[in-house]
């Protein structure tokens, strides 16, 4: 295979104004943010399941999560990695579903990225930080 389609029996067009070199750094930021995501999740489904096999309510997991400066940072991260990851893959499947390569795609995708962001570090900050 050459190296513009390896894997792909055509190569994949870009978004209007994207760049080959754009093109690479979103790949590399998909795959980085990709392992992060399964560090992550499994982090949080063993405390999930630590939870449940100890009984723990909700009100009592807000009790220890409270001040948690560790938790926030880890929920910090995994809230990054989600907004990384997650809309650059909205981005390739309406690339590659439904033929959608205008530059209002980036912008969609932006925004996409900015609102997990955005509610994502308002829940975490909820969780960890905000009075009962």
């Amino acid at each position: 295979m050459s190296s513009t389609g390896e894997g792909y029996a055509v190569a994949p067009a870009a978004a209007a104004g994207a760049s080959a070199r754009t093109e690479v750094w979103l790949w590399i930021a998909q795959r980085a943010s990709a392992v992060l995501l399964a560090i992550c999740v499994l982090v949080h489904l063993l405390t999930i399941i630590y939870a449940v096999r100890h009984g723990l309510s909700g009100a009592h997991i807000l009790e220890r999560t409270r001040g948690n400066a560790a938790g926030l940072v880890f929920y910090m991260v995994y809230v990054l990695a989600i907004a990384v990851h997650a809309p650059i893959g909205l981005r390739t499947l309406c690339q590659e579903w439904l033929d959608w390569r205008s530059a209002s795609l980036n912008w969609v995708a932006a925004a996409v990225a900015l609102a997990l962001l955005v509610f994502g570090l308002r829940a975490a900050w909820a969780v960890f930080v905000a009075p009962l």
